[in-house]
């Protein structure tokens, strides 16, 4: 979604669409980046507390939701310490998921991501994915004040556009013989993802077994863009501007 005080009106749309998409559901998945940035969870961003509200008001109405860490908010649930606030997934009351997070759903095993992980071509990006992920790396940055950690995420993120740029496109998308591996690890044939912002369904054929994988568009208001997956009894079916 990559919700931020930079696109109020988008934080605005994606909570209605949410609201109008959610009749009849019991378990809501968020598969990262949720947020352009998040530099820890005492960050004070409308748009974080405009989702909290959202998502509180659908745990009241017995909603389940699980969170996905993503490139651009794996700190979720971290901040210095001693904490100023309470965390961010227990204000949204949800569960933050380790992926790949494995579902059984309407006799379907399913394996779900953000999709990062997958786009094992970009050596760059799988350096600083490890090395951001380090227990070191993070606490190194949460020790700074918050206004210095949201100046060096805008730089990581300027340099990240920048980088993008002069990639070739296949480094920037999930690698087969990854996505092969990870649903091999997972015992699934279904995989869904994000990440990538190329919204697709492919079916391939893998040691004698039928294999899919959903992936989910991003969101933006121009141009239009931006949807859910819904699953039920009735089978899978895609909601809102794919």
């Amino acid at each position: 979604m990559h919700l931020g005080g930079h696109d109020p009106a988008l934080t605005g749309h994606f909570i209605a669409a949410l609201d109008e998409a959610i009749a009849g559901v019991t378990e809501l998945f968020l598969l990262g980046d949720l947020f352009e940035a998040w530099t820890g969870d005492d960050t004070a961003d409308p748009a974080a507390e405009a989702l909290a509200d959202a998502l509180a008001r659908l745990a009241d109405t017995g909603v389940r939701t699980r969170v996905l860490r993503g490139n651009r908010d794996f700190l979720l649930g971290c901040q210095p310490s001693p904490p100023a606030v309470a965390p961010y997934p227990r204000r949204a009351r949800f569960e933050l998921c380790d992926e790949p997070l494995v579902l059984e759903a309407f006799g379907r095993r399913i394996a779900v991501c953000h999709g990062d992980a997958l786009c094992t071509d970009d050596l760059e990006y799988q350096r600083f994915r490890a090395a951001s992920r380090e227990a070191a790396w993070q606490d190194a940055f949460l020790a700074h004040p918050l206004d210095e950690r949201e100046r060096l995420a805008r730089g990581y993120r300027d340099a990240s556009e920048a980088s993008k740029q002069a990639k070739a496109g296949f480094l920037m998308d999930a690698n087969p013989g990854a996505v092969d591996w990870l649903m091999d690890a997972a015992g699934a044939d279904l995989l869904v993802h994000g990440h990538t912002h190329r919204p697709a369904i492919h079916h391939w054929q893998h040691a004698g077994r039928q294999r899919e994988r959903w992936v989910l568009p991003d969101w933006t208001l121009e141009p239009r863009r931006g949807g859910f997956l819904r699953i039920d009894a009735s089978g899978w079916s895609r909601l809102g501007d794919w």
